[in-house]
């Protein structure tokens, strides 16, 4: 495809115009609509010239059935690429996420899930996720609590996976006894990963008396129980429902297609694990990715760390016609959230 060439200001902010008017109606944008909205200090004439040149760059369409013209993928990639870096949430969207994350729980994955919600509330499109492999999950902490006459086994792994089993109270196993294999179940298992752990665990509840082997069985089994949810293909998706809600921009047959792939998961989690660990936001618009070609939508996506490591990547799928400024905001700042947190999980 030959470059397109630069454009000049005026061009600039009539692109703008149209881009923002087409997603706030997803209707058409006439020159008379840019005249009365944009504040540009130009005639309608001098804009529709304007349109005819955005046109024949390949930035704007212009349907047969109508006088006004629409964004391209390439019109919207324009205008996402002069978007300023960092823009400023609305005031909503910093107490939603503050609210959130004021109120979490531990366990990475669920606040996942409950990052999906959040983003999707916050874009009125489909919020995504991809939580950690769990294969390669180490163990941070091993705790034995009282709960009344059973003890909880709980485990938490190195990204803040939390699980939890409930067991009956080994009859002679006192206090003292109970507090001094917690240490020896806390300090032969940190830092060890998953896999290794279970195996060791069943192992050892092969070789001891009780009360130990009761204990390190259901051990074994809080391992094994936080090994499951890695499965490949693993995405979180929530607000799909939002989709359907934007049938003004959305022809039937493409909005067909995305609740497919949303249901498939598989070229999502692809999508998600494309974006580079180093990146801050990405933006795939349309035809210049063969998944969201096919879609015809969008992906705002961006990763999330614990201390230098990537460790997942949460996004934001919706129609071309995507309030990308908003999104932008809203998937930086929740990523930034969830890297503190993951940190602090991990720490």
């Amino acid at each position: 495809m030959a470059e397109r060439p630069e454009l000049g200001s005026r061009k600039a902010a009539v692109l703008r115009a149209v881009v923002e008017e087409y997603v706030r109606t997803g209707e058409p944008v006439g020159s008379e609509t840019i005249a009365e909205k944009a504040g540009l200090g130009v005639s309608p004439a001098t804009i529709r010239n304007d349109l005819a040149a955005l046109e024949d760059h390949g930035y704007l369409s212009h349907p047969h059935t109508s006088a006004g013209r629409m964004p391209t993928d390439a019109g919207y990639r324009r205008y996402v690429d002069s978007l300023p870096v960092s823009a400023r949430l609305r005031e909503a969207q910093r107490r939603a996420i503050t609210r959130f994350f004021a109120e979490t729980m531990l366990d990475l994955e669920e606040v996942l899930r409950g990052t999906t919600q959040l983003l999707s509330r916050m874009t009125q499109y489909a919020g995504l996720a991809v939580p950690p492999g769990m294969s390669e999950e180490t163990v941070l902490r091993v705790e034995l609590i009282e709960v009344g006459s059973t003890l909880m086994v709980l485990v938490v792994g190195q990204h803040g996976r939390v699980d939890k089993q409930l067991v009956d109270r080994p009859e002679g196993l006192d206090a003292e006894a109970l507090s001094a294999m917690e240490r020896r179940l806390a300090d032969g298992f940190r830092g060890v990963k998953l896999a290794e752990a279970q195996v060791t665990a069943l192992r050892l509840a092969g070789e001891s008396p009780e009360p130990d082997r009761h204990l390190l069985a259901a051990l074994a089994d809080t391992f094994g129980a936080m090994r499951e949810p890695a499965r490949p293909g693993h995405v979180l998706i929530g607000g799909a429902g939002n989709l359907a809600d934007e049938t003004a921009h959305w022809r039937r047959e493409t909005l067909r297609r995305l609740f497919e792939a949303l249901e498939q998961e598989s070229d999502l989690v692809h999508l998600l694990r494309e974006v580079g660990p180093t990146e801050d936001v990405s933006v795939t618009i349309g035809a210049e990715h063969p998944t969201t070609g096919e879609w015809d939508a969008s992906l705002v996506a961006a990763p999330f760390h614990a201390g230098d490591t990537p460790v997942g990547a949460i996004g934001v799928v919706g129609p071309t016609a995507m309030d990308y400024l908003s999104v932008m905001a809203s998937v930086r700042a929740v990523a930034r959230r969830l890297s503190e947190l993951a940190t602090q999980l991990g720490g």
